[in-house]
């Protein structure tokens, strides 16, 4: 019923290398998502550009449809490879992911019309730990690239959207972590300490 896509083809620029491979508590980072994720997926995929270097992962590796639109692009690949209906998507440098939220997230696409169930944070939208129909979504996602847009909600206006609230997610990331992502050394080594600290 659910894929699971955790996306790796970000440049890693302000990491100064590959962030999906550096060590997090010992594993690769991005292994950590999938054993994180794994309990709810049907299905994990993969989206990378250089699908040798994920290999050990022993899951499904997919490169971008259409080459050079960043996380847009990224998008549109992890909802057109998906097996499943329902599509959660991840970025690969989350550590703290939560796969109660993502069930939570594809319990309530199975039980309403909606065609996205997304969480709003402070910071907007968080399109990188949301759930997707995948029939719905993928006309509209590709007519947005096709018409030279860049931003990952560019299309959102053309479906229906869930927006989950701080009280609905705190239900299912009381400690506030999962939306956390690490793209320098330092935040890399503070989420570390974090997952120690907290045995998470």
């Amino acid at each position: 019923m659910l894929t699971v896509v955790l996306q790796a083809g970000g440049e890693s620029h302000r990491m100064g290398q590959d962030k999906a491979l550096l060590p997090f508590l010992g594993i690769p980072l991005i292994q950590r998502a999938v054993l994180r994720l794994k309990p709810v997926a049907d299905e994990i995929l993969i989206t990378t550009n250089h699908p040798e270097t994920y290999s050990f992962l022993s899951v499904t590796l997919v490169s971008d449809i259409i080459p050079g639109r960043g996380a847009l692009g990224g998008l549109y690949t992890a909802l057109n490879f998906a097996s499943y209906p329902l599509v959660a998507v991840a970025a690969c440098d989350m550590p703290f992911t939560s796969p109660e939220l993502f069930a939570a997230e594809r319990d309530l696409l199975l039980t309403s019309d909606v065609d996205i169930v997304i969480p709003r944070t402070d910071e907007g939208l968080e399109p990188f730990h949301a759930v997707y129909r995948r029939d719905t979504c993928l006309p509209p996602l590709l007519k947005a690239l096709g018409t030279g847009k860049w931003r990952v909600d560019a299309w959102f206006s053309q479906v229906k959207l869930h927006i989950l609230r701080d009280e609905e997610i705190q239900r299912y990331d009381p400690q506030g972590l999962c939306f956390r992502n690490v793209n320098t050394p330092e935040e890399l080594r503070q989420a570390e300490l974090l997952a120690r600290q907290l045995d998470i």
